[in-house]
């Protein structure tokens, strides 16, 4: 057996694409457009696991509301370094749900509210401002 992919569906595909593919790093792998079937189908994985994939899935016409995507849980990435890319996120308007308190782990969510787990990799950062004293806002 061979995991594939988890598929997130999205409201706003620009957005998303820059939340995942500007904000985290992902790499576009492929795209799917189905005219008939009114959806696209878009394909990233992060560039040290091409072969996990996230497929986010847009249909073109839905106004289907998908809540909170509190009962998704979450997908989690690990980093080179947490405080650079929640610095980086924040600089796109991305809110930092849970700082990296600890230069271990942070949560920020999706343009489609689907929580991200960011992992450090290796051994945790010291503590670092402005995260070691930034409160936690909002669901992750």
């Amino acid at each position: 057996m061979k995991f594939l992919h988890s598929m997130v569906r999205v409201r706003d595909l620009d957005a998303s694409l820059r939340f995942y593919c500007e904000g985290l790093g992902l790499r576009e792998m492929r795209r799917r457009d189905v005219p008939e079937g009114r959806f696209t189908l878009v394909f990233l994985a992060a560039p040290d696991s091409p072969e996990a994939e996230i497929e986010l899935t847009h249909n073109w016409d839905s106004q289907e509301d998908y809540g909170s995507a509190r009962n998704f849980g979450h997908l989690a990435f690990a980093v080179d370094d947490i405080h650079a890319i929640c610095t980086h996120l924040q600089a796109m308007g991305v809110t930092i749900n849970r700082p990296p308190r600890d230069g271990h782990m942070a949560f920020v969510r999706s343009p489609d509210l689907i929580s991200i787990e960011l992992l450090q990799k290796g051994e945790r950062l010291a503590p670092a401002e402005p995260w070691a004293s930034m409160p936690s806002t909002g669901n992750w």
